[in-house]
This record gives structure tokens, sequence and C-alpha cells, in this order.
């Protein structure tokens, strides 16, 4: 395989405020595109667009290429498990979803401290050994947002696992909420394959401050600032895929390009990197990814994700106050304002960033609420 893959996540749309409204003929051009250049490896998940991403990956790869073409990895939301029906219930509905027949790599999803004493009180590693000695899963892993010490206690608990999917870029390296160096230590420790998520941190990292650019279009003029994120993830050893939510042609494009012939950083370009780390990490408010996990099941249909962007734009500079509050107000007209959180709790359970929000929207409602 080759080492990107495509991450059925950010999709184009074409109505930005709907998660559901795809670009098909520009998602069906980027597949193609995809296979013609030799990459293969397809991410999708349960909760992905709103439970649509898996309708889509049918339409625009399954139904048009012959099976043995690509290789297709989706999740079992363990978030979203109530009882132990729901496994099996949840896995026939993605087989239909998708069409895929079988699942080349399967994951329990999200596993954290909660969501693992769920999977295991429902016995989802079971069910998926069971499924996969049925020949419709053929590797069986997980992804992982917690400490390294439960990734250590769910690799010794499970060893039948085949792999771990884990948030590793240059900014979360050493960062004391992801840990993404010490979680990827431990599923070397345990011989596991390594896939990576949000290697460009929700696409923060494709968009840096003007200071951590300099820095490397001083070293290579010709590579994107997005090329240093994913070959940053893909030049450690255990790394077999890099996945990636492009969201339009010329994003996938761009990554193909420099991930067709592969050649890993060397030991000047990853201090670069880590160099550029300390220069964002400078002018970040809010560690979010806009993987929009939290905004599932809000009671008040926050713009939790927009919101925080809002306040990391604030803090870089990037926007004045004024114009930011005119943009607050704009989202504030469709969706809940961030002071009418109740704090009940369910976005900072279901968050992989860890993230305080209940305390963060209250910032937010001060800095852009009159």
């Amino acid at each position: 395989m080759k080492k990107l893959g495509f991450g059925f996540m950010r999709l184009p749309l074409l109505d930005g405020n709907d998660p559901t409204s795809f670009d098909k003929s520009q998602i069906c051009e980027m597949v193609d595109k995809f296979l013609e250049l030799g990459f293969n490896y397809f991410d999708t998940a349960y909760m992905y667009h709103n439970g649509t991403s898996e309708n889509i990956i049918k339409e625009v790869l399954v139904d048009r290429y012959d099976r043995s073409d690509f290789l297709l990895a989706t999740k079992m939301p363990t978030m979203m498990l109530k009882e132990k029906d729901d496994l099996e219930r949840i896995f026939s509905e993605q087989l239909e979803k998708t069409g895929a027949e079988y699942f080349d790599y399967y994951l329990m999803h999200c596993l954290t401290k909660e969501n693992y004493e769920i999977t295991e009180r429902l016995g989802g590693f079971e069910f998926a050994l069971e499924k996969k000695s049925q020949g419709l899963i053929k590797k069986l892993g997980f992804s992982f947002h917690d400490t390294p010490e439960l990734l250590d206690k769910i690799l010794t608990e499970h060893p039948e696992t085949e792999f771990v999917q884990l948030q590793i870029n240059y900014l979360d390296w050493d960062s004391e909420d992801v840990q993404s160096e010490r979680c990827y230590n431990i599923a070397v420790k345990h011989g596991k394959e390594v896939i990576v998520m949000e290697p460009i941190k929700g696409g923060s990292l494709a968009n840096v401050p003007k200071r951590a650019e300099k820095l490397f279009k001083e070293t290579e003029p010709q590579m994107s600032v997005a090329s240093w994120a994913i070959r940053f993830a893909a030049s450690l050893p255990n790394v077999i895929m890099v996945l990636s939510g492009m969201s339009n042609l010329g994003q996938l494009c761009d990554n193909t390009s420099y991930m067709n012939n592969f050649v890993p950083l060397n030991n000047n370009e990853i201090n670069i990197c880590m160099n550029a780390a300390d220069i964002i990490k400078s002018t970040i408010a809010v560690n979010c990814t806009k993987c929009r996990y939290c905004i599932e099941g809000c009671p008040m249909n926050i713009a939790i994700c927009e919101y925080f962007a809002l306040l990391n734009a604030l803090n870089s500079g990037e926007k004045e106050l004024c114009e930011l509050k005119t943009e607050y107000s704009g989202f504030a007209e469709k969706y809940g304002k961030a002071s009418d959180c109740i704090g009940c709790g369910q976005c900072e359970q279901h968050c992989p960033q860890h993230i305080k929000i209940i305390s963060t929207l209250e910032n937010t409602a001060s800095v852009f609420e009159d």
C-alpha cells in the first residue's frame, strides 16, 4: 500500500452549512484520480457527515469499482452503543450502507476510558472477532483518544488487535493532552501497525502563522505547508497509512504529488517541524480539529467548532474583533449561541482533544456576545 489514505470525513459540499450536501461529481473525480495514481485505502465511519459518509462511499466508490480495486475501513461507533444488540444492528447497517460485502479494516471507534468500558461491557471485540471468523472483517483494530497508560492496557488485554489508529502530527507530538509520541511508542512496544489520523489537525497545519510558513518555504519552496504535516507522520517507521480528509480535488492532487513516491523527512526537516510547532502553539486559543463529535446530540444545537475557530482567529490576530463578532452573529442566527450551553457535558465526553468545552463556551460568550 502507498501510505496515503482518503478519509471520508471532510468531503466537498454544495452547501457548507449542510454536511450531507455532497458535491458528488467532484468526489467521483477525486476517487478516480486517487485510484488512477495507485492509492487504494479509503476510510469512513458510521457517524461521519451526520451518518451519511458510508452512503456516499457506496455511490462514488463501491458501486463504481471492482471490490478488489480498493481497501475499505469503517468503524463501530462505541460512543453510541447502549446494549449488546446494537453491535449486530449497526454492523449489518454498515454492510448495507456501504454495499462493501466485507471490511478490509474494521475499528472500534474512538476508544477513550468511557468508550472502552462500554466496549468491554457489551463484548465489542468478541463481536468483531466473530465477524472476522466469518470473513466479514479482514483486519481488526481501534482508533484511540486517551492516555498512553490506557492504550497500553487495551493492547495488553486485546493482543488480537492488529493495528491502532492514532492522532499523530508534529503539533501534538509532545503535547500534554494528546501525547502522540508516547502513544506511538506504546503501539510500537506491542508490535502493532499504526494508522495516522489528524496529521494536519483538522486543516490547521495547512494554514500556519507566517513565521512558521517561512521556516518551511525557506527549506523547500516548492512543497506545500500541508505536505510537511503529512510527511512528518508518514516518516515514522511503524506507520503504514496516513489519512487525509481531503475537501477538494486540489488538496488531493497536492497530497498525492509528494506521497506517490514518498521520501521520509530527515533529522533537520523534523527539527524544522518542531520549531514550527512552537510558533503555532503560541497562537492557538482552543485545540479544536473540527471533527464535530461534540455537536452530535448537543441539545442546544450550538455551533461549537465554528465558535472555537473564531476564538483562534482572534487570538492569532488573523481578524479584528468587530469582523469576528459579525461572523458570530451569523452563526448564532442559525444555531444556538455559546451562552445557550446548559452544561450537560455530552460534548466533553465525546471530544477527542479533551477540550473543556463548557468553560470555553462561557469564554466565547463573554468575547462575542454583547
